[in-house]
């Protein structure tokens, strides 16, 4: 029997990890509506829960990497499981002990997410032994990735129901889901036997090298992106819901719309980004990075410039989906909304993109300069706050949409110049 088979279990618990590292992640910005209303927050604070959850990738980030070093991908999973039931624990105990408490368990909550994102793409890899096996399984993942992001919009906007009166108590359903499976995955793991791949030993002192991945212009302008890149990903739906229900008297106005239909409406920019993420696959073998990418900043720059400038009175039929009767409900959102929400579309493949740009012609450096991308999430929480500042400041979340866009400017002009590597005469064999 295969490696494969032998541990199908570890394989089913690596992908189920794969989903909730989506689903805890993507729970702060319909979270953002209810603690804005429980603490009386502004849009900059109500978005507190991305900034701890991100933010710990900046520290968390080297460390799970010399975790994985010392103790092995296992331990280091279980490791991360801990930090995590204990982060959701936290989040729900929010509730009774303040902002405070709630920012404590999106940090923690955060380390776990960097922990596990550094345990389970290499996880999944190994599980399934490497080359076209391991890729498929990490594929896999990815699509079930996006799948709990859609999820957690639709439960949450389910859970919320009234922007007005909504309490992180009303969002116990959805931390409990991420605590059992955290729980499961735990338990399934410490009784799965995992052959651990051998880890590289030390050198021997020798004379320093006197280059880097950061002596590559490209790579440092690649990293940039992957930070401004958050501006896109979370900053467009993390306040689309906030924005349809506010109340229009709000000190940032809003549209009102109940929250259940409106957390489905954020869902539908993560199903678009499972979307892109399958035609990116298709015509990624006959399509450049570069081309590639120059297109989807694109688009996603007309995209938001339709959407911040189209007449709210201009309105499109979206569907949603009524989970307690399991039936299709429609309803009229401003057309500009639905322009936000195609940016998915392009968001889905702008990740791999920067990478692939940043990355090529590194060599030797290329493992040292994955790791400072993962650092870079912070910026996810960084751009988010930008965005809720210029939505305070403004007393408009359309105007808001002016920083994502700005973001996508940027990744545009590094695909277009600025993933160039004009440091070809370092040597990186």
């Amino acid at each position: 029997m295969s490696q494969q088979n032998k541990q199908w279990a570890a394989i089913i618990v690596m992908i189920a990890l794969f989903a909730m590292i989506a689903f805890v992640t993507n729970l702060c910005s319909p979270m953002g509506v209810i603690v804005k209303n429980q603490f009386g927050t502004t849009n900059f604070m109500a978005m507190i829960g991305n900034y701890g959850n991100f933010m710990a990738y900046l520290v968390m980030g080297f460390p799970a990497g010399m975790c994985i070093q010392k103790y092995g991908y296992k331990k280091t999973a279980l490791i991360g499981l801990l930090v995590g039931i204990v982060g959701i624990l936290v989040q729900w105990l929010s509730g009774w002990g303040g902002m405070a408490v709630y920012l404590v368990g999106a940090l923690i909550s955060g380390c776990c997410m960097c922990i596990l994102n550094t345990v389970v793409n290499p996880m999944l890899n190994l599980l399934g032994g490497g080359g076209n096996k391991g890729n498929q399984l990490i594929q896999t993942g990815g699509v079930f990735n996006s799948s709990a992001a859609v999820a957690v919009y639709i439960i949450m906007g389910a859970l919320i129901g009234d922007a007005a009166k909504a309490k992180i108590a009303d969002a116990t359903p959805a931390l409990m889901i991420a605590l059992a499976i955290f729980v499961i995955a735990f338990i399934v793991i410490f009784f799965t036997k995992i052959e651990e791949p051998v880890q590289a030993k030390k050198e021997t002192a020798k004379q320093k090298d006197a280059h880097s991945a950061f002596s590559f212009r490209h790579f440092n302008l690649g990293i940039l992106a992957i930070g401004l890149y958050g501006g896109v990903e979370m900053g467009i739906p993390g306040f689309i819901l906030q924005y349809l229900t506010a109340a229009p008297d709000a000190a940032t106005p809003g549209l009102a719309m109940d929250a259940g239909y409106a957390g489905t409406l954020g869902s539908i920019y993560f199903l678009l980004m499972l979307v892109g993420r399958f035609i990116g696959a298709s015509v990624g073998a006959k399509v450049s990075t570069k081309a590639m990418m120059t297109f989807v900043a694109g688009l996603a720059i007309v995209l938001l410039l339709l959407g911040i400038y189209l007449p709210t009175s201009t309105t499109v039929s979206v569907p949603g989906i009524d989970y307690a009767y399991m039936k299709v409900m429609w309803g009229e959102v401003p057309v500009g909304i639905f322009c936000f929400l195609l940016v998915g579309l392009c968001a889905s493949v702008m990740w791999g993109g920067i990478f692939n740009l940043a990355t090529e012609g590194l060599g030797k450096y290329t493992a040292i300069a994955s790791g400072a991308f993962m650092t870079m999430v912070c910026g996810f929480a960084i751009m988010v706050a930008v965005q809720g500042w210029v939505a305070d400041i403004t007393g408009s979340y359309l105007t808001s949409y002016w920083v994502p866009l700005l973001c996508a400017a940027y990744i545009l002009y590094y695909a277009l110049i600025g993933s160039k590597n004009v440091n070809t005469d370092i040597p990186v064999d």
